[in-house]
């Protein structure tokens, strides 16, 4: 069972933060409820109390999907056949796969 500090800190067991996604620096409300508190893990805010990535919402230019994108970074993304052909002549050329 959690307990105060002196300093009226209290450890949030891990389950907890977990599952609330909580990890060192965010911030946390409690808020009154039957009795008792509820925790809430607050959205990150400017100091004007803004949505920081409001301003970039709507600006995407692409079809693509975050997962895409990122696969397609890591350079995971499926290759097309004519990229695999052109791969393999340029190994040719350059005497990779002579013994």
């Amino acid at each position: 069972m959690p307990r105060v500090t002196t300093k009226g800190q209290v450890t949030i067991p891990k389950e907890i933060r977990e599952e609330l996604g909580i990890e060192p620096g965010d911030e946390i409300t409690f808020e009154p409820a039957d009795g008792g508190y509820v925790i809430r893990k607050e959205a990150p805010t400017t100091e004007a109390g803004e949505d920081p990535f409001e301003r970039y919402r709507g600006r995407a230019e692409s079809d693509e999907t975050m997962t895409d994108r990122m696969t397609r970074l890591r350079g995971e993304f499926p290759r097309t056949v004519g990229d695999a052909a052109e791969s393999v002549s340029e190994g040719e050329a350059d005497g990779e796969d002579e013994p």
